[in-house]
């Protein structure tokens, strides 16, 4: 059937885990030429394979994204869990664990300093709102332009005298955390709290994952607030190197 023989197609590209050649599929599917060299386009033109280079393809962002958002809670928390641990240990502070979901973010898991000299913040479990918390702003930073104009027009409560509530100044700092990797939130959500978060990315398909890191403002301080985001930065690498590992083990 149809079906059958586009997942038939998409086994071939994934087990190969290179780009493959069209000619290379054929032979490892067996189909007619013709309709595998229809179903590569068909489905190159849906997002489900790439074609970095004409004739040659690999499994789509489309399809790793769909991979990523069907990973439930616990497995995507247990993937990041050891990177998370290592960097609340580096930092002395809470880390986080963000997902995006139904249009919205929500902190699924956090790990806290193993030896804890000093008190830390505990964020907590749930959802943030995607104007006002740094694990949400960047993942909207990152998403797709439409969205974050959806968050703009939309409204925004403020929930302390630092909370950014209009599009200008909202837009404005979406771009700088473009260029600058990583999201802040002084204060925003709660008085005396602050915290920093990096995109976890994989490939383009823009940011389903968070991480972050949170603590009061008398440590969080602009130039530790920066180091923190260059850190998590590095350690997002590693948790999305994990739930791409990890998703490709549970589709095995």
């Amino acid at each position: 059937m149809h079906l059958e023989r586009l997942t038939g197609l998409l086994e071939a590209v994934a087990i190969a885990g290179r780009a493959v050649t069209a000619t290379e599929i054929q032979q490892a599917t067996g189909l007619p030429r013709p309709t595998c060299y229809r179903l590569l386009q068909s489905l190159a033109e849906h997002r489900l394979l790439d074609e970095p280079e004409p004739g040659r393809f690999l499994i789509g962002e489309r399809l790793v994204r769909l991979a990523l958002l069907g990973q439930t809670d616990i497995d995507a928390s247990g993937a990041a869990a050891p990177t998370l641990r290592e960097a609340a240990d580096a930092f002395g502070e809470a880390v986080f664990l963000s997902r995006f979901r139904n249009r919205g973010v929500e902190i699924i898991h956090v790990e806290v300093p193993q030896d804890a000299t000093r008190s830390f913040v505990h964020p907590g479990l749930g959802f943030r709102p995607m104007h006002a918390c740094s694990c949400s702003k960047v993942i909207a930073a990152f998403a797709e332009e439409a969205f974050r104009e959806e968050i703009l027009a939309g409204p925004m409560r403020r929930y302390t005298p630092r909370t950014k509530h209009d599009a200008p100044a909202l837009r404005a700092e979406f771009e700088t955390i473009r260029l600058t990797g990583y999201a802040e939130c002084v204060e925003e959500i709660e008085v005396g709290v602050s915290s920093v978060a990096a995109p976890i990315r994989i490939g383009n398909i823009g940011a389903t994952f968070s991480i972050g890191a949170t603590g009061p403002v008398r440590r969080f301080t602009e130039s530790r607030r920066a180091g923190i985001g260059r850190d998590l930065m590095r350690f997002a690498d590693k948790v999305a190197l994990a739930l791409q590992m990890h998703g490709q083990g549970g589709a095995a």
